[in-house]
């Protein structure tokens, strides 16, 4: 038997149990011994029956001594009940699955049950407890793993098959450099496996952890690390003037915020030394991103080159088209757009235009990095929104000019911790400050019963000549989801507001209504715009001072944060309303957050603690793979660590090609899969 073994070369494990072990990618032995466990059952210790407790789970030894069982052989799940007693007591166990458990018995034999104890009119019960025969080979009085739940597989059957492969893990060889295991002080990976899944006491645990985390942040580490230096292009990058960012800055209606002038000179330094540049900047909803992008995309121009911009939505590229085109015509600089539901006429002209030299600057959605979109000399690419593009989309991008320079922003806020990880081959910089006259949203919580409450609030602002949005999580009715749809919501509002203009928006409808209702709306033909999330990104008018959202606890913070920040654009005090309809721990916290905090960074760090980095950010769509043991976030000392040790292996073995690490190579390309090509 072998660790990369077949699951299926187990016994007991048929095409069943190997599909429901699939599910959850396990598919190998060592697929298998990376399934840790989430928690642990001490069964070591007897718990006499008289001094049982409700609430909490017990060992318990008895004697079985009658049965009770009412069903029928046509009554699969009628329950049935067993008097067990020892030397202080009796106890009723209870099993719903009675025909076949009323036999599982004997009258008079000894067993052992583990289970929780709860109470049942009056009388101490065990329900479906784990058992076995005393003294047999499953009588097992020691710490057991408790595994997360696989659909149609035990708990004890999980246990049984990670006891099949202890010959295999325990042969688990040493795989890192002595130095680094004595300079970390690492307990060795088969010692590791074995006591993560079955240990003698806590310190054995915590060994194993450590090793585990160490083990797969070094690999994350390693992996990212070495798509950093694959990234670092060799040869000349494109120099380009800044000097020329003078012309274009002097020409705007506002001065820049020390945020913005920090951002733009540490790009403006990338741009002149002749390295191609790969940044990421960062800024909360409104901080002036664009702005930056603009000068960039300016001197990119000037210098004789073309520059390229993605967004991941139609709305976001065709706002991004309609701003540039304002603010770069004055220059005689020519902005074009490109986006999927155009029609193959009006792309082919685009194309022509683009590879002729006629186009300047191209905005647009994933139609850009399209095999058929060729540009006559490509100096600087854009993406928006980056935390919604992958890894390879964005090399899709800027593979399409020579060496061009790199650009990515986000509206999304994220700790600078998580950002090196997820962006780990970009240098990053944040724009920390906001355009001067802009007043902090006013955010209030409300529950069901202030919601006729908002609405009379928002009538006011709509007095005053002011617009609203209202978000809804769902477009339409359901049964199974208690939330208020957009349609409701509009025909509600509709009827309310008969004096203003009410529209609907959301992403089931065609692109051409869209951007007809969104241009509307701009330019101040609707009053108030019910929409799902489709405006989370992408839209700016100055005179929406309300923003309500209902069902707010539907929402997660970032999203919350997202929305907020479509309001407060303007000089006029802006309001938001998050309705909740129901209230768990989570959702109170969130909304506690939002009504204390407008700044985006601390809400993102919260946003981290409460739901993970997974929840937020997805896995591999973002170039972070899936942790198995380790968390970024709670483990970032471990991290620190291992990216420490990463950094020097890779700069004694840059490709991980000799014989001392191939193990580790083996483990990176498993883990990043295809976002990641190690040259031999």
């Amino acid at each position: 038997m072998k660790i990369t073994d077949d699951i299926s070369s187990l016994k007991g494990i048929g095409d069943k149990k190997k599909e429901a072990f699939a599910g959850h990618g396990i598919t190998t032995l060592e697929d298998l011994a990376w399934w840790f466990p989430r928690s642990y059952e001490d069964r070591r210790k007897l718990t006499p029956i008289g001094e049982l407790r409700p609430g909490k789970p017990a060992l318990i030894r008895g004697e079985i001594l009658s049965r009770r069982y009412s069903g029928s052989p046509y009554k699969k799940h009628a329950p049935v009940s067993f008097l067990v007693s020892d030397d202080t007591g009796t106890l009723e166990v209870v099993y719903f699955n009675g025909r076949y458990m009323s036999r599982a018995f004997e009258i008079h034999g000894r067993y052992v049950f583990y289970g929780k104890i709860t109470e049942n009119r009056g009388r101490v019960q065990m329900v479906h407890p784990e058992s076995c025969r005393e003294g047999s080979p499953e009588d097992v009085r020691e710490v057991l793993p408790v595994y997360p739940a696989i659909s149609g597989i035990s708990q004890k059957e999980v246990r049984k098959f990670q006891r099949q492969i202890e010959p295999v893990v325990d042969e688990v060889p040493e795989w890192l450099p002595e130095h680094i295991v004595r300079e970390y002080r690492l307990a060795g990976p088969a010692f590791a496996l074995h006591h993560i899944h079955f240990p003698k006491d806590r310190r054995h645990v915590l060994m194993s952890r450590f090793r585990l985390i160490f083990d797969e942040l070094l690999t994350l580490s390693t992996g990212l690390l070495y798509m950093k230096h694959d990234n670092v292009r060799e040869g000349e990058g494109v120099r380009l003037d800044v000097s020329a960012a003078e012309e274009f800055i002097r020409g705007l209606p506002f001065a820049l915020t020390p945020g913005q002038k920090r951002v733009w000179g540490e790009i403006a330094a990338n741009l002149r030394d002749g390295h191609a540049m790969n940044r990421l900047v960062q800024g909360d909803v409104g901080s002036g991103k664009t702005a930056v992008a603009e000068i960039s995309m300016f001197c990119a121009v000037r210098s004789g080159y073309q520059a390229a911009m993605m967004a991941p939505t139609e709305i976001l590229a065709r706002q991004h088209y309609q701003s540039l085109t304002k603010d770069f015509q004055p220059h005689g600089i020519r902005v074009g757009l490109l986006t999927g539901s155009m029609k193959k006429s009006e792309k082919n002209e685009v194309l022509e235009r683009l590879l002729s030299g006629d186009i300047d600057i191209l905005t647009g959605t994933h139609a850009v990095i399209q095999d058929d979109v060729t540009f006559r000399r490509l100096g600087l690419v854009i993406t928006d929104e980056q935390h919604r593009f992958g890894v390879e989309q964005r090399r899709r991008l800027s593979v399409k000019g020579a060496n061009p320079n790199v650009m990515v922003m986000t509206a999304t806020p994220i700790p600078r911790t998580l950002a090196v990880i997820l962006y780990g081959e970009l240098d990053i910089s944040v724009i920390d400050t906001m355009p001067a006259g802009r007043r902090p949203v006013r955010t209030v919580s409300v529950d069901g019963a202030g919601r006729a409450g908002v609405y009379r609030r928002v009538e006011k602002e709509l007095a005053e000549g002011h617009q609203a949005y209202v978000v809804t999580p769902l477009i339409e009715e359901s049964e199974k989801i208690e939330a208020h749809s957009a349609e409701r919501v509009y025909q509600e509002l509709s009827r309310k507001y008969r004096n203003y203009r009410v529209a609907l928006i959301h992403g089931g409808l065609p692109q051409t209504e869209k951007d007809r209702i969104m241009a509307d709306f701009y330019q101040g033909a609707i009053d108030v715009l019910v929409s799902t999330v489709v405006i989370e990104i992408g839209i700016n008018v100055a005179n929406a001072t309300v923003m309500v959202i209902e069902n707010a606890e539907r929402f997660g913070l970032a999203q919350l944060h997202q929305l907020r920040g479509r309001v407060g654009r303007g000089s006029d005090q802006s309001y938001c309303y998050l309705i909740q309809e129901s209230e768990t721990d989570v959702a109170r916290q969130r909304i506690r957050i939002m009504c204390e905090s407008t700044d985006g960074f601390h809400i993102a760090e919260e946003d981290l603690h409460l739901r993970g980095p997974g929840e937020i950010f997805g896995t591999r769509q973002h170039g972070l793979p899936e942790m198995h043991i380790s968390d970024i976030v709670r483990h970032g000392d471990v991290l620190e660590k291992a990216g420490k040790a990463a950094a020097e292996i890779l700069q004694e073995d840059p490709g991980l090609v000799s014989d001392g690490y191939a193990e580790l190579r083996r483990r990176v390309e498993k883990m990043f899969g295809e976002d990641i090509k190690l040259e031999l």
